[in-house]
């Protein structure tokens, strides 16, 4: 058997041995052995980014393994033949799923959304997947679930489905399609379409490794600034100023941050440290995960790659009804919470 195999063992239980002793390991460091004071404001940011960086990466090595396994399963030609052929509503459901384990990223937009279309896939369906894809994925779970624990990321990963899926529906119900490119719709597959691969369990598991090392990769960066930009908000931003104008008295507060998230370049691994600290200064969950839905789902990139095959009028309605859908949100969970 494959020696990457056998060493999955030897990994989760060092993995474990690191992350249930994480908090004491940084207090002993940052405390101890560097000599900062706790309670101060440097003490609490240096501590706060310590911890929080191998935190975020020993949590992300675990569940993008497990989840580049099972991204094995469904290459983009499968999912497009799950979804081809599928009605509305009961295809914005599988859509929507279907995007929180399928490779999907900006770049890929534009093929993706080409072999779903050639494949018969609904406009509406389709619009579900792309919504889904890049908002509920596996980078923000894990970074949700690690900082704020599992009621979040479910209240998380629950909002972003219902918006993907009734978002998606209403594209599909206001029947946009003559607002998509002439051109996708006389294009063939050749080059779009790829036939599955059938794998061994030892070529998945493989599959997990180039996972791991393929998205560390691209968002360690991401995460290591998200978590500095968090460190100081943390140890030096003080709570009134942030609630004045990211709490829940203020109405305002949601739609300002969906507008301010839209132009903001960045993903869920550089956001959601910085959503963390500003919780704890007192801004809202409603305002923070509206500000977060808005950086990751409305990517001012990722609209300026899909002109490329969607009119202008379709894509002021795609940002008008995902924005709408995160801003009903914002407004639903401030109100709860």
């Amino acid at each position: 058997m494959n020696r990457k195999i056998w060493a999955i063992p030897l990994f989760l239980a060092l993995w474990g041995l690191i992350y249930f002793n994480l908090e004491v390991i940084t207090g002993a460091l940052v405390y101890d052995l560097i000599g900062l004071e706790k309670g101060t404001h440097l003490g609490e940011s240096v501590f706060f980014f310590i911890f929080e960086v191998p935190k975020v990466l020993l949590l992300l090595t675990i569940v993008v393994f497990a989840v580049g396994v099972i991204r094995s399963y469904f290459s983009p030609e499968r999912t497009r033949k799950l979804l081809g052929g599928k009605r509305q509503f009961a295809g914005n459901i599988m859509a929507s799923l279907l995007g929180v384990v399928t490779p999907f990223c900006s770049c890929s937009a534009i093929p993706l959304f080409l072999g779903f279309v050639e494949s018969g896939v609904p406009l509406g369906v389709t619009f579900s997947f792309l919504i889904s894809a890049p908002m509920v994925n596996e980078v923000a779970i894990v970074l949700l679930f690690g900082l704020f624990g599992w009621k979040t990321a479910l209240i998380y990963v629950t909002s972003g489905l219902v918006i993907a899926i009734f978002s998606g529906t209403l594209i599909g119900k206001l029947k946009l399609e003559r607002f998509v490119e002439s051109w996708v719709y006389q294009v063939k597959s050749a080059g779009i379409e790829q036939p599955d691969e059938k794998l061994s369990f030892t070529e998945r598991v493989e599959k997990g490794y180039e996972a791991v090392n393929d998205i560390l990769r691209k968002v360690w960066l991401y995460v290591v600034i998200g978590i500095a930009v968090g460190a100081g908000i943390h140890g030096y931003v003080p709570e009134d100023f942030m609630a004045s104008f990211m709490g829940s008295d203020a109405w305002w507060s949601v739609p300002l941050s969906v507008l301010l998230g839209i132009p903001m370049y960045s993903n869920a691994a550089g956001i959601i440290p910085v959503v963390q600290a500003l919780l704890e200064k007192g801004a809202s969950l409603g305002t923070v995960l509206a500000f977060m839905m808005s950086v990751i789902a409305l990517s001012l990139p990722e609209m300026i790659i899909l002109r490329k095959v969607l009119k202008l009028q379709l894509i002021l309605a795609f940002a008008g009804i995902v924005g709408t859908g995160i801003m009903i949100t914002g407004f639903l969970f401030n109100i709860i919470f």
